[in-house]
């Protein structure tokens, strides 16, 4: 494939935008080359600026459930915008909205929509320390919750693509007041718990890790976390930007049978547009500016574009029956080709699936945190990534990202992926 135009668009970026991305892992410092400019997209497909098709498995890193473009969510943001595209008023479109995701989701009284999963995770944890009166907070190595101070003392996705997990202008007593657990270690949990009783206001996690490559959590690793928060008064928060209404309408709390006092939200409850959500029980909701003194605002909360698109999308996710069997049937089908070729070819490896999430891990130990995840075979994943691009499928440039599948993916599409896997790892 030619990049000639990509290759100029970023050269061109490189002198106005810092490392002309912006956001760090477009820029494909982590696989090497130059990162390609997506000028299109329908359905399963991303098309560049020089015109070559991909097969994609980022899908905005998640929303795309329906696929891109899709006909009632873009109709829908159409007509919005014909009657203005932000007030910084109250509109009723935010009430229904509201009343939906909170139907949809177990365990939830109460929503507060933000403009991004960042925010929407950073704002869970004020509202959490508020509402408990505790400054401190534990988090997973390898769990990714977007930039705030707080999150970035370890995490997962950007930050260990750069080598800079402890992100400078993060200060010391921001650090001190962030507990690093082990994902799906719950003695080394109890440990923290038990080394600073009565100090902490909340655990937050990826109920399954995304920013790791795709790893669910371990048997009943949830089931005790969630009776750990019980007796010590802690929050439980899932930040389900990633699983919220991809693994299920209820996202994680529903598939594991687990009720998290909080739990955030990203793009796809605005149908991919900029937008993101914490919800919880009325009881700690409650604590939020105007009703109690948490201050959490935003102009363009709620905004009515991304309130038009997300409605669009959650209605459609709650009328289709079908659509998470369909997912996870697609799912296994790839998982199961893919599997097929690695072994074929004697390639070291360990495949992570649940649900529409799926990982290939050019190791074969298990991969179960982020310790694991790390030993696998950068080299390789280079080759792979680059190799498959030339073939037309498109994955996220790193190894610790989760592979994201769309409804709009056809079995045809499976197989072309599983035959562009066959062709490049005959040559890794």
């Amino acid at each position: 494939m030619l990049y000639k135009r990509s290759s100029a668009l970023f050269a061109e970026a490189e002198t106005v935008i810092p490392g002309g991305v912006n956001s760090p892992v477009r820029a494909f410092n982590a696989v090497g080359g130059t990162p390609v400019f997506i000028k299109k997209a329908q359905g399963a497909y991303l098309v560049d600026e020089d015109d070559n098709e991909y097969i994609d498995y980022i899908n905005s890193w998640g929303p795309m459930i329906l696929g891109h473009a899709y006909k009632p969510v873009v109709d829908a943001v159409i007509e919005k915008t014909k009657l203005g595209t932000s007030f910084g008023t109250p509109t009723e479109i935010e009430t229904k909205i509201a009343k939906l995701a909170v139907s949809m989701v177990p365990n939830i009284d109460k929503i507060r929509f933000v403009n991004s999963g960042t925010e929407a995770c950073m704002s869970a944890v004020r509202l959490a320390r508020g509402y408990t009166g505790k400054d401190k907070i534990i988090k997973f190595a390898g769990c990714y919750h977007g930039h705030s101070d707080s999150f970035l003392i370890q995490a997962g996705s950007g930050a260990v693509t750069f080598g800079s997990p402890n992100s400078p202008g993060v200060t010391k007593g921001t650090a001190q007041d962030t507990l690093l657990a082990a994902y799906n270690d719950i003695e080394n949990v109890e440990q923290l718990i038990e080394a600073n009783k009565g100090e902490i206001a909340c655990i937050i996690l990826e109920p399954v890790a995304g920013n790791m490559g795709c790893i669910p959590p371990n048997d009943n690793f949830l089931q005790k976390l969630r009776a750990l928060c019980t007796a010590h008064n802690i929050l439980l928060i899932f930040d389900e930007v990633m699983t919220g209404f991809r693994l299920s309408k209820g996202g994680a709390q529903e598939l594991y049978g687990i009720e998290a006092d909080l739990v955030c939200f990203g793009k796809v409850i605005g149908g991919g547009l900029p937008v993101g959500a914490f919800a919880g029980r009325s009881d700690i909701m409650n604590h939020l500016a105007p009703l109690g003194p948490v201050y959490q605002a935003g102009t363009l909360s709620g905004n009515p574009l991304a309130m038009a698109a997300g409605l669009a999308m959650l209605t459609e996710l709650n009328a289709d029956k079908d659509i998470y069997k369909r997912l996870a049937d697609k799912t296994a089908y790839l998982h199961k080709g893919c599997a097929e070729v690695l072994n074929k070819h004697k390639i070291p490896h360990t495949i992570n699936r649940i649900g529409s999430m799926i990982s290939i891990h050019f190791s074969d130990t298990d991969v179960v945190d982020f310790e694991t995840a790390a030993l696998g075979n950068n080299d390789r994943f280079k080759a792979f990534f680059h190799g498959m691009l030339k073939e037309g499928v498109y994955i996220a440039p790193s190894a610790f990202e989760t592979w994201f599948i769309t409804d709009a993916l056809s079995y045809t599409d499976l197989d072309k992926t599983i035959a562009a896997c066959d062709k490049v790892c005959g040559s890794l």
